[in-house]
This record gives C-alpha cells, sequence and structure tokens, in this order.
C-alpha cells in the first residue's frame, strides 16, 4: 500500500478566510512526484495565477531536487499547471476578477492511486482583528480542552 503525503499550508488558515475549496491535479515533471512521495515539498508561499489561455498555475510551490535523480532532474521552484474542469476554471476565474479574492494552495497530497493532488481554497484576505479574533477562539477551545480533560481524569 502506498504511503499517503500530506503537506499543508497552516499559514494560510491564519492569513485568509477560505470561501470555498476544490482539488486539482498537478501537471508533474521528471522526477517531481518522488520528491513529493519523499515529502521534500513547500506549499506556504504559494498562490495561484491565471494566464492568459485561462489556464491555472501554481506559483512559488517548492518541490526540492530529488537526490537520485540525474541531469535530467527538475527545477526546485517553478510554475505548474492544475488541472481543473473547464466549468470550475471559470468559475474561480470570474470570482477572482470581479471580488478581487485570490487562490491559495491548502494541501499538497498524494491519492490512493499515488496521483499527487493540490487542494486550493478561494480565499479572501483577513485583517488583523480578525486574525486576533480566531487565536482568541483557538485559546478558548484549547482552555475548554483542558478543563474537559481534568474533569474526565
Amino acid at each position: 500500500m502506498l504511503k499517503t503525503v500530506n503537506i499543508l499550508n497552516k499559514r494560510a488558515r491564519f492569513d485568509y478566510e477560505i470561501l470555498e475549496t476544490y482539488t486539482a491535479g498537478i501537471v508533474l515533471t521528471g522526477t517531481e512526484i518522488k520528491s513529493i512521495r519523499l515529502g521534500k515539498a513547500q506549499i506556504t508561499e504559494s498562490f495561484c495565477e491565471f494566464n492568459d489561455q485561462g489556464e491555472l498555475f501554481a506559483i512559488n510551490t517548492s518541490i526540492e531536487e530529488y537526490t537520485h535523480g540525474n541531469q535530467f532532474n527538475h527545477f526546485a521552484r517553478s510554475e505548474r499547471k492544475l488541472l481543473l474542469n473547464k466549468r470550475e476554471l471559470r468559475s474561480l476565474q470570474k470570482s477572482v476578477q470581479a471580488k478581487g479574492l485570490t487562490i491559495i494552495p491548502l494541501k499538497l497530497f498524494t491519492n490512493d492511486k499515488g496521483f499527487a493532488k493540490l487542494e486550493i481554497g478561494l480565499c479572501k484576505g483577513k485583517k488583523t482583528y480578525d486574525k486576533r479574533e480566531s487565536l482568541k477562539e483557538q485559546d478558548t477551545k484549547r482552555d475548554l480542552d483542558r478543563i474537559k480533560k481534568e474533569f474526565r481524569s
């Protein structure tokens, strides 16, 4: 059985309010899938953009070079095309252009067939007071969990 890989963008949930999520395939070249399966990828600084033809690309996604690769190894930082349905692409492009929203990668994972998938989110940026509120909610939830744990024992 294949080991599943989950690479999360923890910063995205703190900085953005996620409105919708989509699962997209990634066009990979060379030894990129081997590096992903080893967990040598990073999506914290990445974002998604549309090009002139209406195709969606993940930019600033870092997949380290495969250590056992040869001269045909891939580049660590390059634009990677994302695969979605035309209907999904059109709706994403309309919402990005009209409402000023952004598309942020949330999670990079491998499915049960071994293909690399990228979970992207249609996001709206949070203000600083929103971030403080989310920190307060996390603190109160943590405190309640501690109290519940003490009460059970």
